[in-house]
């Protein structure tokens, strides 16, 4: 049973790679759908930072470090800091907190 999903799933996988391949360019090339697959990666980052800042498994968990961390890498991203900035920024300000 398990090697019937693993090898479903395959099948599935490659299908829908196809099926990207069969999609016409007057479809791709239209200013809506590019916009909807340039800003989609961004709003599922976006979502899975969100889930990972208040959840702790299948609860929600309010604590002050988590999200002052999330509120001072949130700045830094608004600010336009590096990527290895707003990382250590938000990280050392919830280890500082934890520390406290």
């Amino acid at each position: 049973m398990l090697w019937a999903l693993v090898i479903g799933t395959a099948v599935g996988c490659y299908l829908l790679k196809l099926l990207g391949y069969l999609v016409p360019d007057r479809v791709l090339d239209h200013p809506r759908t590019r916009r909807v697959v340039e800003l989609l990666p961004v709003a599922l980052l976006a979502g899975l930072v969100v889930v990972e800042a208040v959840a702790n498994g299948r609860h929600v968990e309010l604590d002050g470090p988590r999200l002052a961390g999330f509120a001072v890498g949130a700045v830094a991203v608004w600010r336009r800091a590096p990527f290895l900035v707003v990382i250590v920024a938000a990280a050392l300000t919830a280890a500082l907190l934890r520390l406290a």
